[in-house]
Order: C-alpha cells, then structure tokens, then sequence
C-alpha cells in the first residue's frame, strides 16, 4: 500500500531504522565485543584483547580459515562453468523445454541444506563412487547447494544480451567458437564476475549440509565457529565470525568492482 502522508513516512522510516539495528546492528554489535573482550560476566564485558583474533589465524582456526576458501572456490567456479553452459544450452531450447528444465535446474535451492547432505552422505558412501572422508563430497554438496544461483545469474545475464549482436558476428564470418570466447562471454562477463560472489558468499557462510559430511581436515570456517559456541567458546567463535564475515566482505567488494569496471566498458 502506498502511503502518502510525511507523518507516516518519517514513523515508518524511523520504525524501519530501530528495527534494522535491533535485528542486524545490534547482534553484530554483540559479536565484535564479544570477539574483543577479555571477559564478559556482567552486562557489558570487562577489559578487551586481540588474543581471539590472532587466535583466529592460528591452528585449527587457520585451517578451517583455508579449507573454507579452498572449498568455495572450487565450488564456485565448478557452479560457474556448469552454469554458463547450462544457460548456453538452454538458450537454443524451446520455451517449453526452458521452463521444464529451468525448474529443475532452481530445484536443489528448493530443498533444505540437511537434506542435500544426508542425500549426498548416503548416495557416496558406498559403491564405485565413495566419497566420504574425502574433499569431493564437501565439493559436491556446495555445489548442488550453490549451483541454482549460479545458473540464475548467467541466465539473466544471456537474457539482456541482444541475440542481433552475434548475429551480427555469425555474419562476417564468425566462428560459433570464436563467437562465444570473443562475443558473448566477454559482454557476460559482469554477470560471471556477480554469479562468483553470489556463489562465494554463500558456499564460506554453508553450515547446514557441511557440518553432516566433512572430513577430518576440511572442517570450514562455519563448522569451527559452532563448534566452538557448542562448547561454550562464545569469544574465540566470536573472533572467527568476524574473520568470515571480513574476508566475504573483500571478496565480495573485490569481486563488485571488478564486474562494474568491465560493465563500463
């Protein structure tokens, strides 16, 4: 509904700006003290440290630090590969076969992370494709949970791509391969650079599914951290939620400037 009056403006504007902080501000709020504080036994905490942040770079919390990066990388960029060509492929389909298999395609978004992973812990357990224990059934998971959203960014960014544009290069005599490397791809390329961060993002915060699956040393970031609160280590979980959600941050940062610069082009 459409609210006209600037009475009414300003009270939801201010409703809005006290619910975000109590809701997103304050728990973040709460995590940083948490992270930095030497000892918090009262209503505000006593004293402050850096010791579980470099705690946080350290051991066990540097190898879930790595695992964590290693993981969604490879995760992220096998989901990019199989959704350009799943969007690529779909493309030349008819609208009927777009629409079967683009459902099928947003299934695995549909379905809880627990069930993806016990799924995925019962399939590859047994028989010639066991993979529990290993780094390819934490690969596996992330990709069926972050593949969706990867196929969903490329494929809207093929539909604001005129077709006339390759027609154009198909007419002077290019290539289908030299069309797609030096054409399409390069004018997909913010939309690839966006699909990476969407994907990124949400493989270093997946906890659901990882937390059923992982092997002895690829424990991620998320697991550490709930490991840690489970045992009552709110601090030093505190330190490594701040880590994650830095490094995402400059990742993702990173990642936004280099698909605006190339959408400037």
């Amino acid at each position: 509904m459409l609210i006209w009056s600037r009475k009414a403006h300003a009270v939801l504007g201010g409703l809005a700006i006290v619910l975000g902080s109590l809701f997103f501000l304050l728990p973040l709020a709460v995590i940083l003290l948490s992270g930095l504080t030497k000892q918090w036994s009262g209503t505000l905490p006593t004293g402050f440290t850096l010791i579980h942040i470099v705690n946080a770079f350290r051991g066990a919390a540097w190898d879930a630090l790595f695992a964590s990066l290693v993981v969604g990388f490879c995760a992220s960029l096998l989901a990019l590969l199989c959704g350009v060509w799943a969007a690529l492929a779909l493309r030349g389909a008819t609208a009927r076969v777009q629409k079967v298999l683009g459902l099928l395609f947003y299934l695995p978004s549909a379905i809880p992370s627990v069930s993806v992973g016990l799924g995925v812990l019962v399939a590859f357990s047994q028989g010639p494709l066991q993979m529990n224990g290993t780094f390819a059934i934490v690969l596996v998971v992330h990709f069926i949970l972050i593949s969706a959203f990867t196929f969903s960014s490329v494929a809207t960014g093929l539909g604001r791509i005129s077709p006339d544009i390759e027609n154009v290069a198909s007419s002077l005599g290019a290539s289908p391969g030299f069309r797609l490397w030096h054409v399409t791809l390069p004018m997909l390329m913010p939309w690839l650079l966006a699909a990476l961060a969407l994907s990124l993002s949400l493989s270093m915060g997946e906890l659901g599914a990882t937390i059923m699956i992982y092997p002895p040393g690829w424990t991620t970031l998320p697991v550490a951290i709930f490991s840690l609160t489970d045992r009552g280590n709110i601090a030093d979980g505190s330190a490594m939620t701040l880590v994650l959600v830095a490094i995402t941050l400059l990742l993702m940062i990173a990642l936004e400037k280099m698909a605006r610069r190339l959408s400037q082009r």
